[in-house]
């Protein structure tokens, strides 16, 4: 493990996101709440959030932090697409990178699990750190495809 003894806490945000795919028909169901496990939605954003406070237990090496904030917010981007974005925050020394990474990738899965009965060919795909800050190596932000 990183010896962070020495390091000066600051304020650290990490944002992550990946893209959730399927059949147009069960994003439907997902958005008129008829997904017989329950709302989708709401259901992969609480685990979201509690996955990200597991961190250290599911990483091997990743520090123990205390979590000032965590927010997990879902946006339909197509008639197959759901983007889950998740951003976490902490005044600590170090990073809330595998946090922020680490919701959206169990909320993702989360999708696959209550939506799996209708449709077994969902896809977690581009779960990447999209912007982060805080820390002795300063901010990131991804550049769009586009850039």
């Amino acid at each position: 493990m990183v010896d962070i003894s020495e390091k000066t806490a600051t304020k650290r945000t990490a944002v992550a996101s990946c893209i959730v795919e399927m059949a147009a028909e069960t994003l439907d169901l997902i958005k008129n709440d008829q997904i017989q496990k329950g709302n989708v939605v709401e259901v992969a954003r609480i685990a979201a959030i509690m996955a990200s406070k597991r961190t250290p237990d599911l990483i091997p090496m990743c520090h123990p932090i205390r979590i000032d904030s965590v927010d997990v917010r879902f946006t339909y981007v197509s008639d197959t697409q759901i983007r889950i974005s998740g951003t976490v925050k902490a005044l600590e020394t170090t990073g809330t990178e595998m946090e922020a990474i680490t919701a959206v990738s169990v909320g993702a899965m989360v999708v696959y699990d209550m939506c799996k009965s209708v449709d077994r060919g969902i896809r977690i795909l581009a779960i990447q750190l999209e912007e982060k800050s805080g820390g002795k190596s300063g901010h990131f932000l991804r550049q769009s495809e586009t850039e």
